[in-house]
């Protein structure tokens, strides 16, 4: 079984990500790491970026994942800032923001990004669909107000193995998945 490093505190995440990557048989080990994080609007550079510390601090394959919600009516907000925000007003402070918005698409998206002494991959995923009106369901971050297109469920009203079959999080972490499986002798396990 192959195994890789993913850099997070959050266990949640862990979970779902090892649900994905254990049946490729990729056993997924965390490790959290207290970096430096940029600032930045694009997720994808702050990934990168931490990506690439975290290998300067642990020299073995590892992984590490970024993901924001990005809502329409609220230009984009909170994306790269939504664990901040998330903390902060949480699910009620978005629902309080969007309370009077009939507008209510978002994106959910992840960045995956892969390192080691030959490979630095990133996959994405994204998902789209709406902000609902009120929380529903338990789930972690803002998974409770999202519905995800072809759905009536909330993220939060889900178990993690349907949640991963929508979720930007399982999409990118399946594109990460089915690459890592390929890579034979060639990384440096």
């Amino acid at each position: 079984m192959k195994k890789v490093t993913l850099i997070t505190g959050n266990t949640n995440k862990f979970k779902e990500m090892s649900l994905i990557l254990i049946e490729y048989g990729i056993e997924l080990e965390m490790l959290d790491l207290d970096l430096f994080e940029i600032q930045s609007e694009k997720i994808e550079e702050i990934a990168l970026n931490y990506a690439r510390n975290a290998y300067k601090e642990i020299r073995k394959p590892l992984i590490v994942e970024d993901s924001g919600l990005f809502i329409k009516a609220l230009n984009g907000f909170p994306g790269p800032y939504s664990s901040y925000v998330n903390k902060t007003i949480g699910n009620e402070g978005i629902l309080r923001l969007m309370y009077d918005e009939k507008e209510r698409t978002a994106t959910f998206k992840a960045v995956i990004v892969y390192k080691d002494d030959k490979f630095e991959e990133t996959f994405v995923g994204e998902i789209k669909g709406e902000i609902s009106r009120e929380i529903r369901g338990n789930g972690w971050g803002f998974d409770p107000i999202f519905i995800p297109n072809n759905s009536k469920k909330t993220f939060g009203e889900m178990q993690s193995e349907e949640k991963n079959k929508y979720s930007h999080r399982g999409i990118a972490t399946l594109k990460f998945a089915q690459w890592y499986s390929k890579l034979g002798n060639q990384s440096s396990l």
